[in-house]
């Protein structure tokens, strides 16, 4: 008698070439994603103009020859109104004059402006010297009877 087991029962023809093509399929499947991100990737064209064409194992470009319709000139007066410099110098706006802030909107502000120094942190001795002196400064606009005006 032999020790060898019975081989176990076969696979239907179906299972075994699944089994067999395994690796193939994953390799097949990497394949078509790494195509398609590639597909993706690539920079799309500009404008139509151009078309590839391969010969030998250079690819080479081809320019289509694209008319382009010339703007329709009319003579009228209106160059006079229009000059060179016009073109090149922007016109400048005036700017918006504001009304000014009342005393009390400006108390406001400095009282929010000395709360947000007291919830800074700082990071060295330096820069809690200066936070400290900022904010002695805004305690004493505060105290003064008359915000003094910037």
């Amino acid at each position: 008698m032999s020790d060898a087991q019975p081989p176990p029962p076969p696979l239907s023809s179906t299972e075994s070439l699944m089994k067999r093509c395994k690796p193939i399929w994953r390799v097949f499947l990497i394949y078509n994603f790494a195509f398609a991100a590639y597909l993706f990737s690539r920079p799309k064209k500009k404008d139509g103009t151009e078309n590839h064409t391969r010969k030998g194992h250079k690819l080479q470009k081809e320019k289509t020859a694209v008319e382009v319709p010339e703007p329709p000139t009319t003579s009228t007066s209106m160059g006079s109104i229009f000059d060179d410099d016009s073109l090149y110098f922007p016109v400048s706006i005036p700017e918006e004059v504001r009304a000014p802030i009342t005393d009390e909107q400006q108390r406001e502000i400095f009282k929010w402006m000395l709360e947000e120094k007291r919830k800074l942190k700082p990071k060295d001795p330096v820069e809690k010297k200066q936070i400290d002196e900022e904010k002695a400064i805004l305690k004493q606009i505060l105290r003064a009877d008359t915000i003094p005006k910037f």
